[in-house]
């Protein structure tokens, strides 16, 4: 009785987040405002975008429950978005897994958060081993965003996978589509992951980027000016701070109405979101992008 009515309060406040979008009017809910932001600029791209959040829902699924104290207790829960999104005269899903802490006082519901999830890995220096065989790398964009759909809210057992699993993910992409492993089993050489282990490249999202500006052979890419060039099959790199150091990966699947990149994501799950993130609690006005078009060996021909 009292995890239903835990989740009954939880629902309640993110069924509330959900409305703001439909119905394209913020309230005050006492609550983060961070996320208050967030859901304010998501409102804001959208007008600029001429798009809008026709349905939703917010499922809640209650994981975890931690008794802090006799009137203090937190709820880890899981919630799974979903926008209809209307742009011009076509629709798309959007969804967002989030996975949140609610903290409780005498079971009324005093905080709720985002469970924050950061890399703090730091690798060496990327050491480009250019692939031995001859074979020519041809990508297979279809498959590898085929992938992307399949498993943006699973983990696949082939692979090991990571609490922060975004640039692990990419990388599972990229593999799907053809992208041939080489450098094992140095970690801070080429792009692999063998025998429970993996080089840096393939799993932290600082390094990947440096893996694609300096491989010039086997998966490769060149970065673009813009995000509209990209195709589905590339890749974005996010520095949320602009400090230099980037902190996300993300997979481009498919273009909206204005030709720009909508993208699938792991660490927090999502699914045809817009590229630009404006909508998420790590934004902020430093953010920087890079922008990747995978090549292969066709792509100059």
């Amino acid at each position: 009785m009292v995890v239903r009515t835990l989740k009954q309060m939880i629902a309640e406040l993110n069924e509330l987040k959900l409305q703001m979008l439909i119905n394209k009017k913020m309230r005050n809910t006492d609550r983060n405002d961070h996320e208050l932001q967030a859901i304010e600029r998501k409102l804001l791209s959208s007008e600029n975008r001429k798009t809008e959040v026709v349905k939703g829902s917010a499922q809640v699924r209650i994981t975890k429950v931690e008794e802090q104290s006799q009137d203090l207790k937190d709820a880890l829960y899981i919630c799974h978005f979903k926008w209809l999104i209307k742009q011009q005269d076509s629709f798309y899903l959007e969804e967002r897994i989030e996975q949140r802490m609610a903290r409780f006082y005498r079971d009324e519901l005093v905080e709720d958060r985002m469970i924050d999830n950061h890399e703090n890995v730091v690798e060496s220096d990327i050491q480009i081993e250019e692939p031995r065989s001859k074979d020519s790398f041809i990508y297979d964009r279809l498959a590898a965003v085929q992938y992307a759909e399949r498993w943006w809210n699973s983990t696949n057992s082939i692979y090991k996978n990571f609490e922060v699993n975004c640039t692990n993910f990419i990388s599972q992409c990229l593999h799907a589509g053809g992208a041939s492993m080489r450098g094992y089993p140095n970690p801070s050489s080429g792009w692999w992951m063998q025998s429970n282990k993996w080089s840096y490249s393939w799993s932290v999202a600082n390094a990947m980027r440096n893996f694609f500006i300096h491989s010039k052979a086997g998966l490769r890419a060149e970065m673009v000016d813009n995000a509209e060039q990209l195709m589905p099959g590339d890749v974005i790199c996010y520095d949320f701070q602009g400090d230099g150091r980037y902190d996300h990966t993300t997979f481009v699947v498919a273009k909206d109405k204005e030709n720009m990149p909508l993208v699938n994501a792991q660490t927090y799950n999502s699914r045809m979101r817009y590229w630009s993130y404006e909508d998420s609690t790590a934004y902020t006005p430093n953010i920087k992008y890079t922008f990747f078009r995978i090549i292969d060996d066709t792509s100059s021909k």
